[in-house]
């Protein structure tokens, strides 16, 4: 009414709540395309088929053969909160279907453009239904269909515009996160023949992903990635914990429901190079239910780099466990699940790894030591003898030595007898005696006694003042009072040190423990431009480069930065020349990668990769190798290859390199850099400053020094 004040407490009308709840539901196209997969298996589907039109920015669409909606089910199909799969809350701990919150299907309303064509088997025709952003039916009409169901997504998320524009300029990303979600149901569905494919613009439709129905786990995985990786797979063997682990864990000899969980699945052996470079082929599930388990997925890799340092271990591992201690209803993806009895399942998995890891010829693991990338690399960099910038501050530039004041004499008391080991006293020690005995007076500590010659008799090593005369003085004395005045002169000395520090811009200490903070820092602080505006002081210790911005001083470490500009250099500008195979090789790739490549084939061009691509070929042979990059005695492969397809999922067109790739431009950039150990010029020292100004990131080098550190800030110096 319009009395109310401006901030009354009141409802959100109906439709808002539905949006916002909507939102929080389907964040992503994985989760769209997830949550119509999942309703499709929990209909008994044996077929599901995914179709993508433009990445799923235009159309989301997935068929099933399940036994389809009743009419009876079609207005509250999409609902919010109707639901076939439990009646009150009781009924989750016994849920054994994927969906049950009646959610997904109505916020997928509120977010595109739903229709669904069903047929359900006991119908002799289908049905099209069409719902509006509530989730009401609005239309329905005959269609013909089969039995089963399609729901369609047109224009995911439009009806959220911000969201809609970064799902638009993220597509790519959006598309290859949802690939690795359908993957895991790939993996898990034995029984279920699961498709993908993806078409573009008005392009032919290209396959993504494709399952046979295979009731294996292992042939499921064969299929998503290929015959390559299954010859490098260890069938999980469960064993019972042993003692030690039970102590790792905390686990008392109590009795233990050991048969609380079954675990079955595949890794990979733990000798290197049969690992990944990356987690991206790790999958998880409880009762078939595909989550995200951190302690487990922390124990499995922990347990695999005990044997394979340099790598990660491809992962499907199904836990079977009692519905009634399993929590699944955590978060709105489902993803996220609470366990009973987690530490035991934990040392099942690590007491299980570490067998499987131990037997046959992986022990050679335990002191494998990775040979270089290349076999022979004339090129490979040499260990760096130079000192850092902080091991020269360390040992010859002490900025931050605290020097303690030598204690005042007269504030100690040793006891008056001397030892055998003292030294003679001095012709000044009766004066000293006498002079520390006056000034005592009143005072409970006076100067350190002198002592007597210790090659006289025992009986006269007692050494006190003959025929003095003393005076006594009381003196005041409060511990607390002491307590207090200390407590206010560290409370007083640390709000100067405050005050101080407030109006420095460079704070971290030269210190590898610090090299993060100070990095940030001049990050905040120093931008490309300023470079050029640096003025040069002088060279230091023949290695570096003393400079001057405003009342700031540096020190630029001469090899490290010049390194980092000549990478920075050979990373833009060099195209790899390839060398061509006598014949094309088969790279078996899964339909996803083959994508990514085919995609980004002008990256892989740079690199010194070149291939024959067949699209009309079936998945897995659309693309050959027929040219590899060669650079003297580096020597790539489709190790390369799968790597850079890796970075390339994650950044789709963005210019990169593989490691190795990576790692001879770093050995040839510090082979033709400025050495430490050579004067410059300032002419010189100016260019390799100049040139800090000219890369993305001058902050350290490819291999890790730091190429600039603040010294000091001449106005706190003056400050001081």
């Amino acid at each position: 009414s319009d009395s109310e004040p401006a901030g009354a407490i009141k409802a959100i009308d109906r439709h808002s709540v539905h949006q916002i709840c909507s939102g929080q539901v389907v964040l992503t196209l994985a989760t769209a395309v997830k949550e119509l997969v999942e309703n499709s298996i929990d209909a008994g589907s044996t077929n599901v088929d995914v179709r993508l039109k433009d990445n799923g920015a235009e159309l989301v669409e997935v068929s099933d053969n399940g036994k389809g909606v009743e009419e009876a089910n079609f207005e509250g199909l999409t609902l919010k909160h109707h639901t076939s799969k439990i009646r009150e809350f009781s009924d989750l701990i016994h849920v054994e279907t994927f969906g049950f919150r009646g959610e997904a299907l109505s916020s997928l309303c509120a977010l595109s453009d739903l229709s669904v064509v069903t047929c359900h088997e006991s119908a002799q025709v289908g049905t099209k239904l069409v719902f509006d952003h509530n989730g009401h039916l609005v239309q329905r009409c005959p269609h013909p269909r089969q039995q089963g169901s399609t729901v369609s997504l047109g224009q995911l998320f439009y009806t959220l515009p911000v969201r809609h524009k970064e799902f638009q300029r993220n597509i790519k990303k959006e598309f290859t996160k949802m690939i690795h979600v359908l993957q895991s149901y790939c993996i898990i569905s034995t029984g279920v023949r699961i498709t993908c494919s993806n078409q573009t613009g008005q392009g032919k439709r290209s396959p993504v992903l494709n399952t046979s129905g295979s009731p294996c786990m292992r042939d499921n995985i064969g299929a998503v990635y290929g015959p390559k990786q299954l010859q490098s797979l260890l069938p999980f063997q469960q064993l019972r914990p042993t003692d030690v682990v039970k102590e790792d864990y905390g686990l008392t000899n109590a009795e233990l429901p050991e048969e609380l969980f079954t675990i079955t699945g595949f890794v990979s052996r733990g000798d290197h190079g049969v690992g990944r470079s990356a987690t991206d082929r790790q999958f998880f599930f409880i009762n078939k239910r595909p989550c995200d388990p951190s302690k487990v997925t922390k124990i499995v890799n922990e347990v695999y780099h005990m044997y394979n340092r340099h790598q990660y271990p491809f992962v499907a591992l199904n836990i079977a466990v009692a519905s009634e201690c399993v929590d699944v209803n955590v978060t709105p993806d489902k993803r996220q699940i609470f366990l009973q009895e987690e530490k035991l399942l934990l040392a099942i998995l690590k007491t299980s790894l570490m067998a499987m890891y131990e037997s046959g010829v992986n022990k050679i693991s335990l002191n494998h030591k990775p040979s270089n990338l290349s076999n022979s690399n004339s090129e490979a960099t040499p260990p760096d003898k130079h000192p850092c910038i902080a091991d020269v501050l360390a040992s010859e530039e002490p900025l931050d030595q605290h020097c303690s004041e030598p204690e005042a004499q007269g504030t100690k008391t040793e006891p008056s007898t001397s030892r055998e080991e003292d030294p003679a006293p001095g012709p000044d020690s009766k004066r000293a005696r006498t002079q520390g005995s006056q000034d005592s007076v009143g005072s409970s500590a006076g100067p350190e006694p002198t002592k007597r010659d210790s090659s006289r008799s025992s009986l006269s090593k007692v050494d006190a003042p003959v025929s003095l005369q003393k005076r006594t003085a009381p003196l005041r004395f409060c511990f607390q009072e002491l307590a207090s005045r200390l407590r206010r002169l560290n409370e007083l000395q640390r709000q100067m040190d405050s005050d101080r520090l407030k109006y420095r811009r460079f704070r971290a200490k030269i210190s590898p423990g610090e090299n993060q903070s100070a990095e940030d820092e001049l990050r905040k602080e120093i931008s490309k431009d300023t470079f050029k505006d640096m003025e040069i002081i002088g060279q230091f210790n023949l290695g570096f480069i003393i400079t001057k911005l405003n009342s700031d001083i540096f020190m630029i470490d001469q090899h490290a930065s010049d390194e980092k500009y000549n990478f920075e250099m050979l990373q833009q500008h060099t195209a790899l020349q390839g060398q061509r195979l006598i014949a094309p090789q088969k790279l078996h790739l899964p339909a996803v990668s083959e994508n990514v490549l085919m995609e980004n084939v002008d990256i892989f061009q740079k690199n010194g990769f070149d291939f024959l691509i067949d699209e009309e070929a079936q998945v897995m042979e659309r693309v050959k190798l027929v040219s590899l990059p060669t650079s003297k005695n580096w020597t790539f492969g489709p190790a390369d290859i799968e790597e850079l397809i890796f970075m390339l999922s994650d950044s789709p067109g963005v210019m990169c390199r593989p490691s190795r790739v990576r790692q001879m431009f770093a050995s040839r950039a510090c082979r033709k850099s400025v050495m430490i150990g050579t004067a410059l010029s300032v002419s010189e020292m100016k260019k390799l400053v100049v040139h800090m100004g000219e890369i993305e990131q001058p902050w350290n080098c490819p291999h890790g020094r730091p190429t600039m550190r603040h010294l000091v800030s001449l106005d706190v110096l003056s400050q001081d």
